[in-house]
């Protein structure tokens, strides 16, 4: 309690040994890792884009290609080195990042061309957009790695990054530690397998309360225990707190002050509204509005507290171009060699003028320099993010939200309306959503190299290869799905995309819902008074109450053992309960693969039971419980 904050942070960081200690030269950016990870990021970008554009959410590829890396390298083809290993999920989940931005609002140009609103997009102006945006997010990455990776080390706790590095330890290490993460891997496996495979258990367990006119609801995943466990319990409480002001509060108000309101941008009334599809319709159609405006108010307010780091990292970042930057032994060091700060900002500025220039980009120089300036700033806030929740609760589309709404605002006051001017909107949202993505995976991925003593120029270098190669495939990849269905059908609903589109047509027309999108602004404001943390209860706010749920969990669990138990490895990088819940991070998110591949090949309808099987609610409790049982089970557990 009386410890300063940075005095313990600046410790941490001292204290800290890399797994591989920056003498060593082992192999890290080699032939081998760059094919495997080349072949990840398509078919994790391919698998992405088809399940994001039908449920609205990917799955985070870090550790999924973590485990592929070490089965192929270390089994079969006999290769040791764990840098090696590294590197392949550093490419491979670049491919899982970049869809997961592109997917929340390119789609939009193909919804316009269906209504005859705009051309077609084709497949350079898609892969071009693409690609340049996803070489911004890693670029603009590169001068903040030292503030957010090494000096918050120990503050941050980038749940996934971390795990990712647990598991790869794991199998560098063998013994306990692989036997925690393997089991892990298993339990999370077998759960996701029969809840989204075979669909014999609901994923949502819902308690519809009739007097308050909301819900209580749970999804019942393993991995999102992990995660709060991960983060422990401070960070979920801030998360769940977010969800029960959302679920608790303000839908309740909303229902007992408008019962009989049609209030846009809803189409019927608020009763009618619970009626047909209980709280869930009023949150989707009222609550992500004012959480998007909070989580953008609650992004600036980090921003601006965060700037004195920043600056101070930026001026140690810009010494390197009058000069010699081997000042001192820590420069010398492998492990805090970054890209030369002289070849970034350059191609940073190239890049911009590109976007400016190219005809298949629809972005003006005013669109360009938006880019610039809010390239940047969600880079900075997606990457602390990431740090704080994981990627794979990181609100992308909430800061595509927040842009979008400035964006569309800035060319409407300049006279660019009408469709120029939306589609110029929509594809700096796509640029910016894909820079959020891209920094926010290159900063998980940081951290894991960070914890096993990666060279941080080389994967920054895996990461822009990455991000070239996923470029072209999401251009085919969504052209390809577009023609078989169609965005906006049953199969691809694109439930993101359409959000993106309402917006920018009712900034346009001038309906947007503003007192909405204020109230969450003015909401972070308080939090901030109140000397809360506003980001998480933000993020929390933004996203549906069944995934705070989980989280909190999660968190609670490491709070109880932490009070019952002596184990002083408990809180460490390589505890049990850490390791144990890595592995279900990654054995969820690697049968989300293989489900994923399995919907696109057309297996996944035979294998749904769901006709034949139905557990109900009961069978997703004991699910559930069995998970939360099972994270505190093996956190008591000696390595």
């Amino acid at each position: 309690m009386g410890i300063d904050k940075n005095q313990n942070s600046s410790k941490k960081e001292l204290e800290f040994k890399p797994y591989v200690p920056a003498k060593q030269e082992p192999p890290e950016l080699t032939l081998t890792s760059l094919v495997i990870g080349v072949l990840l990021a398509v078919v994790f970008g391919a698998a992405n884009a088809y399940l994001g554009l039908r449920v609205g959410m990917t799955v985070s590829a870090s550790i999924p290609a973590a485990v592929v890396s070490m089965g192929v390298l270390r089994i079969v083809l006999r290769r040791k080195s764990i840098l090696e290993s590294n590197m392949v999920q550093t490419i491979g989940s670049a491919g899982e990042s970049l869809a997961a931005g592109a997917i929340f609002t390119m789609p939009v140009f193909f919804l316009w061309a269906k209504e005859g609103v705009s051309n077609r997009p084709g497949m350079l102006s898609i892969s071009l957009t693409a690609l340049l945006g996803g070489l911004l997010g890693v670029l603009f990455m590169v001068p903040l790695r030292n503030a957010l990776i090494v000096k918050e080390h120990g503050v941050l706790p980038y749940p996934e990054g971390t795990a990712c590095a647990e598991v790869l330890l794991a199998g560098e290490k063998g013994g306990t530690s692989a036997r925690a993460v393997f089991a892990g891997m298993g339990i999370a496996a077998l759960i996701k397998f029969v809840v989204d495979g075979l669909k014999v258990v609901p994923s949502t367990i819902t308690m519809r309360i009739q007097s308050l006119k909301t819900e209580f609801s749970t999804e019942i995943y393993p991995a999102l225990v992990g995660v709060g466990y991960i983060c422990g319990a401070k960070i979920s409480s801030y998360l769940f707190a977010g969800g029960i002001l959302g679920w608790f509060v303000l839908i309740p108000a909303i229902a007992a002050f408008g019962e009989e309101t049609i209030l846009y941008p809803g189409t019927e009334s608020i009763e009618q509204m619970f009626l047909k599809n209980g709280a869930n319709a009023i949150w989707s159609s009222y609550i992500r509005y004012i959480g998007a405006g909070a989580v953008a108010a609650g992004g600036i307010i980090s921003l601006v507290k965060s700037l004195p780091l920043i600056i101070t990292t930026f001026r140690e970042a810009i010494k390197g171009l009058h000069g010699n930057n081997i000042d001192s032994d820590i420069k010398t060091e492998r492990t805090a060699h970054d890209l030369n700060m002289k070849i970034v900002l350059g191609a940073i500025v190239l890049i911009i003028l590109a976007i400016a220039v190219f005809p298949d980009i629809p972005v003006s120089f005013l669109g360009a320099v938006l880019i610039a300036v809010f390239g940047f700033f969600f880079s900075a806030v997606s990457s602390r993010m990431v740090g704080l929740v994981g990627g794979s609760n990181n609100p992308v589309s909430g800061m595509a939200i927040a842009t979008l709404l400035f964006a569309t605002m800035v060319l409407k006051s300049t006279g660019d309306n009408g469709t120029h001017g939306m589609t110029g909107a929509i594809a700096i949202g796509s640029i910016i959503c894909i820079i959020a993505a891209m920094s926010g995976d290159t900063s998980q991925d940081l951290k894991t190299g960070y914890i096993l003593g990666a060279t941080p120029r080389r994967q920054q270098l895996g990461e822009l290869i990455g991000a070239a190669v996923s470029a072209v495939t999401i251009g085919g990849v969504m052209l390809l799905l577009d023609s078989a269905w169609g965005f906006g059908s049953t199969e691809l609903s694109a439930p993101q995309a359409t959000l993106m589109k309402m917006i920018v047509e009712g900034v346009m027309d001038g309906n947007l819902p503003w007192t909405l999108v204020w109230i969450g602004v003015f909401i972070a404001v308080v939090i901030e008074i109140f000397g809360i943390p506003v980001l998480p209860v933000a993020i929390g706010l933004y996203l549906p109450l069944k995934l705070s749920v989980p989280i909190m969990a999660g968190g609670l669990v490491r709070y109880v053992v932490s009070r019952r138990t002596v184990n002083t490895d408990m809180d460490s990088e390589a505890g049990s309960g850490i390791l144990f819940c890595s592995g279900l991070i990654a054995g969820e998110g690697l049968i989300g693969i293989l489900l994923a591949i399995l919907a696109v090949v057309g297996v996944a309808d035979r294998i749904d039971l769901s006709a034949m099987i139905d557990t109900g609610i009961l069978g997703g409790l004991a699910v559930f419980a069995v998970a939360v049982l099972a994270v505190g089970r093996y956190a008591v557990r000696r390595k």
